[in-house]
């Protein structure tokens, strides 16, 4: 992860399909570990103490969240009716507990809309000034917002990096160490230009004037990148 490393780090889980156990090589180590209601199942499933968990509970077995509650995990239980999501609520918690950088975890389900929206939240002007970055499935998502500092970004040499726009237009992206690179340019929201560029070497970087843009690494925790496929 980009940053300096005494910033408090929280993992958040959110309530998914089993992610593989290699993706803890992935995560920060001694973070605060919370999890969004079944994200409880996720989170323990690799072996990992949840701090906290948050959300309705409508999903997390409660026999689970007993086990948790025994083991020291402290609940933050709220009512089925609410104006957000368990992972909204999951973030703020992290934020309020301390937390300068997020990592989410999200191993997918049968729920685009949930999907859509663990995405979309990542690039909520509530998080500017939090490090955002995301595991989804086999990708690394990473969040650039205008005038924060060069985003870093590594993977085999030949990887895929796609940049979106997010909330509207992208404007005087800069990157460097990209194969299709962008100078002081602009990326309209629904635009396609940025899906598909690659790592030249093992580095890149990405920085934009104004707007955000959501980095995707698509393969990020494969083994190797030569499975890819596709084109632009």
């Amino acid at each position: 992860m980009n940053g300096i490393a005494s910033v408090p780090v929280a993992v958040v889980f959110a309530g998914s399909r089993p992610v593989a156990p290699g993706l803890l090589d992935f995560l920060p180590p001694d973070a605060d570990v919370v999890a969004a209601d079944s994200g409880l199942h996720v989170a323990t499933s690799l072996g990992l103490h949840v701090d906290l968990l948050v959300g309705d509970l409508d999903s997390a077995e409660p026999s689970a969240v007993r086990a948790a509650v025994a083991s020291g995990t402290t609940v933050d239980r709220h009512p089925a009716e609410k104006d957000a999501t368990d992972l909204e609520l999951a973030f703020d918690a992290a934020i309020t507990r301390g937390a300068g950088r997020i990592t989410l975890v999200d191993g997918g389900g049968d729920r685009l809309d949930h999907l859509l929206g663990n995405l979309l939240l990542l690039a909520s002007p509530a998080l500017a000034g939090i490090e955002i970055e995301a595991f989804c499935g086999s990708a690394r998502v990473s969040v650039a917002r205008g005038g924060d500092p060069p985003l870093a970004i590594e993977g085999p040499p030949g990887s895929f990096v796609t940049l979106l726009p997010v909330g509207g237009a992208a404007s005087g992206i800069v990157t460097e160490g990209l194969r299709y690179p962008l100078a002081d340019e602009e990326l309209a929201p629904g635009t396609t230009r940025g899906v598909s560029n690659e790592l030249v070497a093992g580095w890149a970087s990405v920085q934009l004037r104004s707007g955000t843009l959501l980095v995707v690494q698509p393969f990020a925790t494969a083994e190797s990148g030569a499975a890819q496929g596709g084109a632009r």
